[in-house]
């Protein structure tokens, strides 16, 4: 089975034309949840970074581990708007989860029209997508 469709992975490789996209409207500084093979930016945090104890300014872009964790990055990105920071999130669009109403409704929400194609993969994931961005209003 291919791992795309599978609990084998929390991780969602952005697809590149997709991000370029976003980057062309937001200039993203910050990767906060990267590693070396799959960053958006020159700057970025790895799993060994541990991104959610780091401090996020500027213009960040965040496509998160879609497990269990999902909502500690969510919170995170949140708050961190809260102190100043935008981050743009890719995540799954899952609107009955407690992690969506109590972070993604904070945010500005746009619905991704169809499925995405991630990590170079053949295959659309097998969730829609939505891009939640915080900013500090």
């Amino acid at each position: 089975m291919n791992v795309h469709f599978s609990s084998a992975t929390d991780l969602w490789s952005t697809p590149i034309d997709f991000f370029n996209k976003y980057n062309e409207q937001y200039g993203f500084e910050l990767d906060v949840c990267a590693n070396a093979e799959n960053a958006k930016c020159q700057r970025f945090f790895t799993k060994e970074d541990d991104g959610l104890s780091k401090e996020w300014i500027g213009i960040c872009w965040m496509n998160p581990p879609y497990g269990r964790e999902i909502s500690k990055w969510m919170k995170k990105a949140y708050e961190s708007s809260l102190a100043g920071a935008t981050v743009v999130c890719l995540v799954p669009a899952r609107t009955d989860t407690a992690w969506w109403h109590d972070y993604a409704i904070n945010g500005e929400i746009e619905f991704i029209r169809g499925r995405l194609k991630f990590g170079g993969s053949k295959n659309s994931a097998p969730f829609p997508s939505a891009v939640v961005v915080f900013k500090n209003k």
